[in-house]
Order: C-alpha cells, then sequence, then structure tokens
C-alpha cells in the first residue's frame, strides 16, 4: 500500500529498505514483480528454521528421510499444503512409535500416549529462496548498512516528538499527527543544513 502510494506521487522507486517484518511472501513478491530492491533480511523462523543445532534430525540422502539422533530412521513422509498458495508447504517425516518407546532417549523426545512421533520440515518457496540468495549480494549487504538511519529517526519522533503515542484516537488524527510530527523533523533537518553552510 504504502509502495503503491510512493508510485503515485511519481517518485521512481530502486530499493526498499525495511526490517525483517517487511520480509513477508507478499512483499517478496511484490518487488520481483516491479522489479525493485527489497532489502529486508528473511525472518530468522524462515531462513534457520527454530530448532537449535543438537536438536536437528539427520538427513539420509539415500533413503530421503531423516534419521532421529538415536539412528532410528523414519518410515515414511507426507506433504502437507497446496503447492503455489501463499503458504509455505510442510514434509513431515513419521517414525516407528515403537520404537521411540523404547527408545534410550525418549525423555524430552517421545510423549507418552501420542499415536505418532513426527518430525516435520517447512520447505522453503522459491520466493523465500530468492530473497535468501540476494541477501548474501554484496549491494543488499551494502544497502542493510543505512537501516540505522531509519531507526534513528523512527527514535527521534518517538522521542523528542511525541510520536511514541497518539494524541487523540481515529485514523485521520493519528496520520495528521505522523504528518505533522515528521514536517517539524524535516524542517529542523533542513534548517541545520542550512545554518552548516
Amino acid at each position: 500500500e504504502l509502495y503503491a502510494k510512493t508510485k503515485e506521487n511519481s517518485l521512481d522507486i530502486e530499493t526498499i529498505i525495511g526490517d525483517a517484518a517487511y520480509s513477508g511472501k507478499d512483499n517478496i513478491q511484490l518487488a520481483r514483480k516491479e522489479k525493485i530492491h527489497l532489502v529486508s533480511k528473511l525472518n530468522p523462523s524462515v531462513s534457520k528454521g527454530y530448532r537449535k543445532e543438537e536438536d536437528a534430525f539427520e538427513f539420509n540422502k539415500d533413503a530421503g528421510l531423516f534419521v532421529c539422533p538415536e539412528g532410528h530412521m523414519a518410515v515414511r513422509k507426507a506433504r502437507t499444503g497446496e503447492k503455489y498458495q501463499n503458504k509455505n508447504q510442510v514434509i513431515i517425516h513419521y517414525f516407528d512409535i515403537e520404537k521411540c518407546k523404547n527408545c534410550l532417549s525418549k525423555e524430552g523426545c517421545y510423549q507418552e500416549g501420542v499415536k505418532s512421533k513426527t518430525y516435520s520440515i517447512t520447505i522453503k518457496s522459491n520466493d523465500h529462496l530468492f530473497q535468501k540468495k540476494f541477501q548474501e549480494t554484496p549491494y543488499f549487504k551494502e544497502m542493510v548498512r543505512h537501516r540505522y538511519k531509519i531507526e534513528a529517526k523512527n527514535a527521534e519522533l518517538k522521542q523528542r516528538h511525541g510520536f511514541d503515542v497518539a494524541r487523540e484516537s481515529g485514523l485521520f488524527n493519528m496520520e495528521l499527527q505522523a504528518a505533522t510530527s515528521i514536517f517539524v523533523v524535516n524542517m529542523k533537518r533542513i534548517m541545520t543544513l542550512i545554518n552548516t553552510k
């Protein structure tokens, strides 16, 4: 929405810089479609996953299945979710529950009474893979270094100009407060630049 409004004002946009909250699939797809650079690191849960290294199961390439830390291989796998949807698909690996019941390392891994033991892996979409590759480019690394300037300006707006709390209720009042706060900060910056010349 912000991109569309900016484009309506006849501004050419080559790069959008944002934090990990802006690296969602929709934003990546929009950036690719519009041929602009989205300098926003992928959320760590997407790029690295949630698991700690020591909790990770190993993948057996020959069998195409995961093996638990105790060496038990999954007996089957299934894919959930539909292709080309907004959510990533998940591959679920199913383990032999009888082996889990008698395993030496079942504490913290196997729960009594469950009917199955699974290990799930999220399949990264092409959009996420594209963004992950882009993150490793020199251009991305150079541009992400400018992010601190945006954060510093946001902090100034919040701490010195009361932008952390809405003065009045309602969307119009919030937009008005935002516009006047940003105007004041920009005027201060212009005056500083004029005085330094």
